[in-house]
C-alpha cells in the first residue's frame, strides 16, 4: 500500500516537472507513455490519534462542531427559540406570531416595541426582546419561583427554567394559575402545546443571570 502511495506520489511529480519545462519552452513533450495504469489509486488513511483519544464517537467525527451550550442562559433561549420557530428570525406563523422567538403584538407592547414589521427585521432587538420580556415574566412570578421551584406538579419537578418557559408561551397569568391551581389548571394553546409540556421540556436550565424587572423594556 505505501509502495504504491510513494509510487503515484513520485508520477504525479515527475508529470508537474515535464509540464513546467513544457511551458517553459517550445519542445512538446509526449505524455502518452506516462501512465497510471496498474497503480492502486484508491485508498484509505488511518484516523489521526488525536481524533481516536477525541470523546466524540467515530462516527461524529465529520459531522459540523458546535458549541455545547448545555444548560446555561444561552442553551435556554436557543432551545426555547428552535421550539417556536426552529431559531428562525423572519418567519410568522399561521397566527400571527413573530420572529425566532414568536412574539405577539401585544406582547411586544408591553416591553417598548410598537413597530412589528420593523421588528421582525432586526434580530439584534428580538434577542433584546426576549431577555426583557424574560425579565419582566420573573419579576411577575417571583413569588411563585419561590413557592413552587423544588417541588413536583403532576410528577413534573418544577424549576425556574421551566416556569419561565411556560410564561413565554402562556403568559405569567396563566403559569400562575397552573402553579396556583397545583396542576389542575392547565392552559393549552391553539397548537395543542401546554403549559405542563414547556415546563417539563424546559427544565432545570440555569436562569440566575435574569434579574427580576417589572419594567424591563427592549427600547
Amino acid at each position: 500500500m505505501r509502495k504504491s502511495i510513494a509510487s503515484y506520489l513520485t508520477l504525479t511529480l515527475t508529470i508537474c516537472i515535464l509540464l513546467f519545462v513544457s511551458f517553459s519552452s517550445d519542445e512538446t513533450i509526449d505524455l502518452s507513455k506516462y501512465s497510471t495504469a496498474g497503480l492502486e489509486l484508491y485508498y484509505t488513511v488511518s484516523q489521526d490519534q488525536s481524533i481516536k483519544d477525541n470523546t466524540f464517537a467515530s462516527n461524529e467525527v465529520n459531522k459540523p462542531i458546535s458549541p455545547i451550550l448545555g444548560k446555561s442562559f444561552v442553551g435556554f433561549k436557543e432551545a426555547l427559540a428552535f421550539k417556536e420557530s426552529r431559531g428562525n428570525y423572519f418567519v410568522v406563523n399561521t397566527l400571527g406570531y413573530l420572529g425566532k422567538y414568536q412574539f405577539g403584538a401585544g406582547t411586544l407592547k408591553l416591553i417598548g416595541i410598537y413597530n412589528p414589521s420593523l421588528f421582525l427585521k432586526d434580530p439584534e432587538l428580538q434577542e433584546k426582546a426576549f431577555v426583557a420580556n424574560t425579565q419582566r415574566n420573573k419579576w411577575i412570578l417571583r413569588r411563585d419561583i419561590k413557592n413552587f421551584v423544588g417541588k413536583k406538579l403532576n410528577g413534573i419537578l418544577i424549576t425556574e427554567s421551566g416556569i419561565l418557559a411556560a410564561a413565554h408561551l402562556a403568559g405569567a397569568g396563566s403559569v400562575k394559575n397552573y402553579l396556583r391551581s397545583y396542576g389542575i389548571d392547565n392552559f393549552e394553546d391553539s397548537y395543542g402545546t401546554t403549559i405542563e409540556y414547556y415546563m417539563k421540556k424546559f427544565s432545570g436550565y440555569d436562569t440566575s443571570s435574569i434579574t427580576a424587572n417589572k419594567k424591563a423594556k427592549a427600547i
